[in-house]
């Protein structure tokens, strides 16, 4: 079975800065990598973030700003200083999931 095969959603490919936070944290920057309507993976300098971690990130859909709460489903240290993260949305404006969708068809299509 092939990763794609595995997945619930289809991913978008980004490159955006976005801003990342635990909840009790001030907001931090870090690269989104790719996004579906139900995660996002991004890379973070300086931050460590442990699975189970409920953070909070605040992304741009077209010309919408979306400010979702999820959980770190795994976490793995590129470098010294940089975290590759895949977070799984727990909280999410329901109009921001249609966006993505609308995003996802728009990126297959």
């Amino acid at each position: 079975m092939t990763e794609s095969e595995r997945r619930k959603y289809t991913r978008i490919e980004t490159g955006h800065v976005i801003s990342v936070a635990p909840l009790d944290r001030r907001d931090r920057l870090a690269v989104s990598k790719n996004l579906s309507k139900g995660g996002i993976r991004f890379e973070v300098v300086g931050c460590e973030l442990d699975p189970e971690t409920v953070i909070r990130v605040t992304f741009n859909v077209g010309h919408h700003t979306v400010v979702a709460v999820g959980r770190v489903a795994w976490a793995t240290e590129v470098d010294p200083i940089t975290t590759d993260v895949g977070l799984e949305f727990i909280e999410i404006d329901p109009l921001a999931q249609r966006m993505l969708e609308e995003e996802t068809l728009v990126e297959v299509a």
